[in-house]
């Protein structure tokens, strides 16, 4: 099976959405539709699935079935469709699989990786105008630093962006080759480690990936019914973070809310007190799941 189509934790996936045959299910990251299959597996007729993916290379991965819409938009809107559709706080359960697809990775053209000399490019949604290249070519020293930092975690981000700055003096920089060459000049420690925390920063910022998790979080609390599971499978530390925070306080900060006498309002039942990992099979067999994190809560 080709690796775009091999979906991260999916037993512990669909344990966690606790499916209902005849409910009403949305995967926000359809990709090559893994996910989306053994969930439609375990509807019956008046069971239905929403599917959503920004990527409109996704649509290759489409099969008919009456019980499935496909939605394609970023699942930030979730909200927004699940309202058109008639649908908002009647659904039983969302499942949010993160991060880009090894079919996004592998495909030279999309300037996701470091292992082509392509286009810098690396946009989700190629409707929009902003391109990595011209975040590089455009941001400040500051911007670039707290970028690499946060996102990467690069630990000479400083360093890595005045060199960027000073590179593009010269030249633009619009290639994927460009960039690692660049970065090879004050690299610090393991190369593939080092150039995947540069390359994964400036995807997240380019698909501005913290707040669209952020809508649909709020969009989830929204659109699902009492007692509707949330799943959702994290591959970066600020993101499994914004999860953990969210399921146990229902906001971003980690601060618990009060009424007037103290009493804490739970607006999720957490249903995994750990993250829940790939066990090492799956490791072996699809390596995009050894950084996979999955937290499941349940609507109070």
């Amino acid at each position: 099976m080709n690796e775009y189509h091999i979906p991260v934790l999916l037993e512990q996936s669909l344990e966690g959405l606790a499916i209902k045959p005849d409910g009403i299910y949305i995967d926000t990251t359809f990709g090559g539709g893994g996910h989306a299959k053994e969930i439609l597996n375990r509807l019956d007729d008046k069971g239905h699935l929403f599917v959503f993916d920004q990527d409109e290379d996704a649509v290759a991965n489409l099969w008919e079935d009456d019980r499935m819409t496909l939605i394609i938009s970023n699942f930030r809107y979730v909200q927004r469709w699940m309202k058109y559709y008639n649908v908002e706080g009647k659904v039983d359960g969302l499942l949010a699989d993160l991060g880009v697809s090894s079919h996004q990775f592998d495909d030279p053209q999309r300037g996701f990786s470091y292992r082509y000399d392509e286009q810098l490019d690396m946009r989700m949604n190629r409707q929009q105008k902003l391109t990595a290249a011209d975040i590089l070519n455009t941001y400040s020293v500051d911007q670039l630093q707290e970028m690499f930092s946060s996102y990467g975690e690069v630990t000479n981000s400083k360093t890595l962006a005045q060199q960027i700055v000073k590179a593009r003096m010269s030249s633009p920089i619009n290639t994927t080759g460009q960039l690692v060459s660049i970065a090879e000049q004050v690299m610090r420690g393991q190369k593939m480690r080092y150039l995947s925390q540069l390359f994964q920063a400036l995807r997240i910022e380019i698909n501005d990936e913290m707040n669209a998790l952020k809508d649909l979080l709020r969009g989830a609390e929204e659109v699902l019914k009492p007692g509707g599971r949330l799943v959702v499978i994290s591959y970066h530390s600020l993101e499994d973070r914004l999860v953990k925070r969210f399921f146990k306080t229902g906001n971003f900060e980690g601060e618990q809310d009060t009424d007037f006498f103290g009493k804490r309002s739970a607006k999720w039942k957490v249903i995994t007190k750990n993250p829940v990992e790939a066990g090492v099979e799956e490791q072996k067999v699809n390596v995009r799941s050894r950084s996979g994190k999955l937290r499941a809560a349940e609507k109070a």
